[in-house]
């Protein structure tokens, strides 16, 4: 006999890929998207500083890394960390090649609001190396989240099923 939610909704099961997965709670699957949004928040005020700011931390940071001078870390970072936030809430069941393609795509998608939205602060412009950085970014967190023992572990910590 199924359970009734507080709303005395029975919770239904569904077919996914050929395998019967229990309902999820609603709540459960947004707070899934909580970190993303988050850390999109976190972005949106990085990207809210003046060129002027930004510029007086960034040649320290290059000082550490001087064959990469003209490579956006800031940027790469950012998106690297963004696609693992979205692999979180897209991998509910199962974190499939189609799963993969949406994390890249929704971290790029988001870059190119980003952009639009630096073409309006002070000191700063929109920057299709940016958006390639951003891009670069989220295809090598879903890189790093195909590497077996890292993928076995996020799946556990996720609650996925590996295979």
């Amino acid at each position: 006999m199924r359970h009734k939610d507080k709303w005395g909704h029975k919770d239904k099961p569904f077919i996914r890929n050929g395998w019967i997965m229990p309902a999820e709670e609603p709540m459960k699957k947004m707070m899934r998207w909580l970190p993303s949004v988050v850390w999109m928040g976190v972005i949106f005020c990085l990207s809210s500083q003046t060129g002027d700011n930004l510029g007086s931390w960034l040649p320290v940071f290059q000082q550490f890394v001087p064959w990469m001078q003209g490579f956006d870390w800031g940027h790469f970072v950012a998106y690297f960390l963004l696609a693992l936030t979205f692999a979180w809430a897209l991998a509910v069941r199962k974190f499939t090649w189609k799963e993969k393609l949406a994390v890249i795509a929704l971290s790029v998608l988001y870059g190119v609001t980003d952009e639009f939205h630096q073409s309006f602060v002070p000191g700063r412009s929109p920057d299709i190396h940016d958006l390639r950085n951003d891009g670069i970014g989220a295809a090598l967190a879903v890189l790093f989240l195909s590497i077996p023992f890292v993928k076995r572990r996020f799946c556990r910590l996720a609650g996925v099923k590996y295979y």
